[in-house]
């Protein structure tokens, strides 16, 4: 019995140090009013050269759309499947809010991380980069460029 406590707590210890922190952090999608139906948004993250990361939320739920989300879609199918098993939602209205938390690893602030707002209306305007913002580990909000009033982003 000795030996197995001992084994279990020198896995531990060798283990615990290789697990990283991580970071609640809310994303506030704050949308103008607009006339029309309801917005579908893609909220993702993408790795300090560009390149796509991994999808945090889509707002919408009929799949035929998404590709109007032409920044996240042609991103994050480039990794092949893509798995959004809770992850997505009901699409906003105008002058609604999106609010998305997500759990990320510590190493990811301050370190060239962005998250991106993609939004396409049915009839409407599509905006891949509707709002972009880096990810740090201070508060910070910028103004979007479609459908996105302002994109907010805090611990």
């Amino acid at each position: 019995m000795k030996k197995l406590l001992a084994g279990l707590m020198l896995a531990t210890a060798l283990v615990a140090p290789g697990i990283a922190e991580a970071a609640t952090v809310t994303i506030n999608a704050n949308l103008v009013r607009y006339s029309g139906p309801a917005a579908y948004l893609a909220v993702y993250l993408t790795n300090p050269d560009g390149s796509y990361n991994s999808t945090l939320w889509v707002a919408g739920q009929k799949t035929k759309y998404y590709g109007s989300l032409r920044g996240w879609a042609s991103s994050a199918s480039q990794g092949g499947s893509l798995s959004l098993d809770g992850i997505t939602g009901a699409s906003v209205g105008s002058g609604g809010t999106l609010t998305v938390t997500a759990d990320l690893a510590d190493t990811l602030f301050d370190a060239g991380y962005k998250i991106h707002v993609d939004t396409a209306v049915e009839h409407g305007g599509e905006y891949a980069d509707d709002a972009v913002i880096d990810l740090t580990s201070a508060p910070a909000s910028v103004t979007g460029s479609g459908y996105v009033d302002s994109l907010s982003v805090g611990n």
